[in-house]
């Protein structure tokens, strides 16, 4: 029962103790404010400047807009110097080792962020500064900071930013306030799904104006970051490669499908939605073309001209038999050179030839048939056309024994045969010299049309080869040329 009382003894003792540092630390607040001016520059001899330790604490990356070329961060201002007049000694106020005062109540340096965007120019919120018994002040403002940023798109989205953010006095010079750089702190640095955080570097620079001898310090902290190219890929450049790949698969369509058109047009007209999609993200600068928009404009000047070359393969498999022949140079490139380049052969080439003409063919029937039509008729794998004036001279020669039936191989007339005029007999070898030429005539224009078919089907294989090389080159000059396509790729896709 004796100990209950010790016990509260020790607790109003100790409750004695504590208040008693209220008087001191009240009596200490209002011995330092009673002179003090928060305009004065507190230095012991005003021809010293006054020394303000400088360091930036990076929180966050909130976001970097490059359209309108603004960096918004999230960080705290970290100023430390040493008051001349908030200096106290520790054994007449037992138990204050520190104080903290209001921003307006003490002197604060005037250090503002030169390249400011934000509306109020200065984002920081004033927190109190705290101060010990040996006059050292520390003050570290937060905010959320927006700043002018030149934001350069050359490798967009393989591109590296490197954004400014200056801070010096605004009213004090060199000789009155001297900022001193301690290096910047990203160790609470808060990871951004867009942005990888590099380094920030800090320089100290003193400048010198027209109007005044004295110099300008300032300290520069370079926040540098890497975009991170995942999204962008997924969004932008596979689909940008797909539509490309799509263009190769316009020449493999065969001709008479008639879409071959339709499809160089519909990639063309994705590519320009795509293309508007990254103008959107990008500033309207000329001072350099994205490395993006860069494989765009290649991708649809191959597109472009896949669109041309489809046209002028449409206009060899649909040209008109009646215009006129191929020309022999068009023959010896288009049906000899480059296909046997290509490995095609022509349908038919394999074929076996048709047979020989009998050697009972009348003179009159061998000149209907020309060598002309002859050799173009010997290549074509429809062997009808050879048996033409075979038919003809048979028909000739039966056509001559009804004529004359003294003739000794047409033997003994019958009545169908002595029923048979001379008139109705020409008439009837002019209706079938008739016919034949048609079908001939058909066959000439079958055998020039199967020619231009095969240049265009030359055509497009030749096209197609020649701008898949073209677009594999394209894609990984331009898309490599990045000097961090390398880091990106095995960083954001491994």
């Amino acid at each position: 029962m004796r100990q209950a009382p010790d016990l509260w003894l020790l607790a109003l003792a100790a409750l004695l103790q504590v208040s008693k540092q209220g008087p001191h630390q009240r009596n200490l607040l209002r011995e330092l404010l009673r002179d003090y001016n928060p305009m004065e520059r507190p230095v012991a001899n005003d021809s010293h400047p006054l020394i303000v330790r400088f360091s930036f604490i990076l929180m966050q990356v909130m976001d970097v807009d490059e359209k309108n070329q603004i960096l918004t961060t999230n960080a705290w201002l970290q100023m430390q110097w040493y008051d001349h007049y908030l200096q106290w000694n520790q054994s007449e106020y037992p138990g204050v080792k520190n104080l903290r005062f209001s921003s307006d109540q003490v002197w604060t340096p005037d250090i503002l962020m030169y390249n400011s965007a934000h509306d109020k120019f200065d984002a920081s919120f004033k927190t109190n500064v705290l101060v010990n018994s040996s006059g050292f002040c520390e003050f570290l403002p937060p905010g959320i900071f927006i700043s002018t940023c030149n934001v350069d798109v050359r490798w967009f989205p393989f591109d590296i930013q490197r954004c400014e953010m200056k801070f010096g006095s605004w009213t004090f010079d060199g000789w009155h306030l001297d900022m001193q750089m301690k290096e910047a702190d990203i160790s609470g640095f808060m990871p951004n799904g867009e942005w990888d955080l590099l380094e920030v570097p800090g320089t100290r620079n003193e400048n010198f104006y027209d109007c005044c001898a004295a110099p300008y310090p300032d300290v520069t902290f370079v926040v540098t970051l890497r975009r991170r190219t995942l999204y962008y890929a997924l969004n932008l450049l596979i689909p940008c490669v797909l539509l490309s790949s799509m263009t190769l698969l316009g020449f493999l369509l065969p001709a008479s499908s008639g879409e071959k058109i339709s499809l160089g047009i519909t990639v063309l007209l994705s590519l320009t939605v795509f293309m508007l999609m990254v103008a959107e993200i990008m500033p309207a600068t000329s001072d350099s073309v994205p490395l993006i928009g860069q494989y765009f404009v290649s991708t649809m000047v191959i597109v472009g001209m896949s669109v041309v070359a489809t046209v002028f393969v449409l206009r060899f498999n649909h040209h008109d038999p009646n215009s006129g022949s191929m020309p022999k140079w068009a023959q010896l490139v288009l049906l000899q050179w480059v296909p046997w380049f290509l490995r095609m052969k022509r349908p038919g080439e394999t074929a076996d030839l048709p047979p020989p003409m009998p050697t009972h063919v009348s003179s009159q029937s061998k000149g209907l048939a020309s060598p002309t039509t002859t050799a173009t008729t010997a290549t074509t794998p429809n062997p009808a056309p050879t048996i033409l004036p075979q038919t003809l001279s048979f028909l000739h020669a039966r056509l001559a024994q009804l004529s004359h039936p003294s003739h000794p191989s047409a033997g003994r007339p019958n009545a169908h045969q002595a029923a048979l005029p001379n008139g109705q007999l020409q008439a009837l070898l002019e209706e079938v010299r008739y016919i034949v030429e048609r079908i001939r005539e058909q066959d000439r224009q079958l055998s020039v049309a199967e020619q231009w078919q095969f240049a265009s089907a030359v055509i497009d294989r030749l096209c197609f080869i020649g701008f898949s090389v073209f677009n594999i080159i394209c894609t990984i000059s331009i898309l490599m040329a990045a000097p961090n396509f390398a880091e990106a790729a095995s960083k954001d896709f491994l």
